[in-house]
């Protein structure tokens, strides 16, 4: 089941995307750097805070009331300067547990965090990801986004290059991306 995130999955959704986010960049970066993102990042009150922000739409993919993969699009209005296209949305985030990798379900949250852009107003949606995350990057471009530029990201102390990636959401590209990306692994945005 996907549905839309509220201020009650708080908790479950910080715990979620901290052990993601680490199962994600833990090989690469530090412990210490790690700690202090999950801290800056990932905590209850600043996701209970996100939750009930009405420019922000969390999509959570459940199995048996248990989050296994999540979204979240944001309006931001300081996107990274190689993207100028007009009413550009972000899609900030995008992480599954690797049990359900592979089986759809994130083909399926695409298409639905991809709906939630256009819900915000979004013509385009961006996301940037890890410069060393392929198999993430192959799955977005299956999705529809094409590499656009690069912008940095800082994980604690440590700078690290993102790729921006650009996808289209008029219904025809939209219609076209979600013939072709099929059944997918996914990884961070």
């Amino acid at each position: 089941m996907i549905r839309r995130g509220v201020v009650g999955d708080a908790a479950g959704l910080a715990a979620f995307a901290a052990r993601t986010f680490a199962e994600a960049f833990g090989d690469a970066t530090s412990a210490d750097d790690l700690q202090a993102h999950a801290a800056a990042t990932y905590r209850t009150d600043l996701q209970a805070r996100e939750l009930a922000d009405p420019t922000v739409i969390t999509l959570l993919a459940l199995q048996d009331a248990r989050i296994v993969a999540f979204a979240q699009v944001r309006l931001n209005d300081a996107p990274p300067p190689c993207v100028t296209m007009p009413d550009a949305v972000e899609l900030q985030r995008f992480y599954a547990d690797r049990s359900v990798r592979g089986t759809g379900l994130t083909s399926r949250l695409m298409e639905l965090a991809l709906d939630a852009a256009r819900k915000l107003g979004g013509r385009y949606a961006w996301l940037g990801v890890w410069e060393r995350n392929a198999r993430a990057m192959a799955f977005y471009r299956k999705a529809g986004f094409d590499e656009i530029g690069f912008t940095h990201y800082m994980v604690g102390s440590d700078r690290q290059i993102d790729r921006v990636f650009l996808a289209s959401l008029s219904p025809l590209d939209a219609k076209r991306a979600v013939r072709s990306h099929g059944r997918s692994r996914t990884g961070q945005t």
